[in-house]
């Protein structure tokens, strides 16, 4: 049997002992916005390739950028491919995040594209994920395996429909719900507060919470931050970038008077 990896994993050590995780989603290319958002204490900082202007050079960057702090690095990619994933871990990425999945084969397949075979169909190319992990290049593949966290987001009416076999996949760490989205696969464009949605929200609640994986959602204030945490929640988002620039230009702005 080998050896356990090390824990290099700020995010996974904290959920493995049960504490709210709290982040902050980065959409812009930007270094010395992470710089400022990892130093002020996140637990993670979410980098968003699927909706954001982010390439993979500036993914780089973004995740070195986060180095010395306790933000962990977890990126969105734009669609449930191995191709798209290898190089955002390659570049040290702590932990993924698959949009769109409706069903156990797409857990299976994400889970298995952050991991290196057997367990997974990763490709071997550790030149720059092992400085980020801070572990040397031969013992970065064990520790990678048993440290990069798979993180899926249901936000589909279908992964409702199929939540109980998603939670049950091996090596899927947490199944974060989007309520917007899953609102609009429901056929509301104006917000999740229906009671088809929250009804879904709650059914997909109490399985993600009976099962392995932790659960994760979106809270744009410390109330409702503070309320999903109460129920079980782990992987809290409370906002990004571009949300954090909107409040504060309109807080200058409003108690301005121009004569308008």
């Amino acid at each position: 049997m080998r050896p356990s990896a090390p824990v290099i994993n700020p995010l996974k050590a904290r959920l493995a002992e049960d504490k709210p995780a709290i982040g902050m989603m980065v959409s812009m290319p930007s270094v010395a916005t992470t710089q400022i958002l990892a130093a002020t204490g996140f637990d993670w900082l979410f980098f968003d390739m699927e909706h954001g202007p982010i390439d993979i050079a500036s993914v780089h960057a973004m995740v070195t950028a986060t180095h010395g702090t306790r933000a962990a690095p977890i990126v969105r990619v734009p669609w449930n491919l191995h191709w798209l994933v290898k190089p955002v871990l390659d570049a040290g990425a702590m932990g993924m995040v698959f949009p769109m999945i409706h069903n156990r084969a797409e857990a299976e397949a994400a889970a298995r594209a952050v991991r290196y075979p057997p367990r997974g169909n990763r490709g071997y190319g550790p030149f720059y994920g092992p400085a980020r992990f801070g572990t040397p290049r031969e013992s970065y593949v064990d520790a990678a395996d048993d440290q990069i966290l798979c993180m899926l987001l249901i936000e589909h009416r279908e992964a409702i429909d199929n939540i109980r076999e998603i939670v049950t996949v091996p090596g899927v760490d947490s199944c974060q719900i989007a309520p917007n989205d899953l609102a609009m696969s429901y056929g509301y464009r104006d917000g999740p507060d229906h009671p088809e949605v929250q009804d879904a929200i709650g059914r997909a609640e109490e399985v993600i919470l009976a099962g392995p994986t932790h659960l994760g959602g979106l809270a744009l204030d410390n109330a409702t931050a503070n309320d999903l945490i109460g129920r079980g929640y782990r992987i809290i988002l409370t906002g990004s970038d571009t949300l954090l620039l909107e409040r504060g230009s309109a807080d200058i702005l409003g108690g301005i008077d121009r004569g308008d």
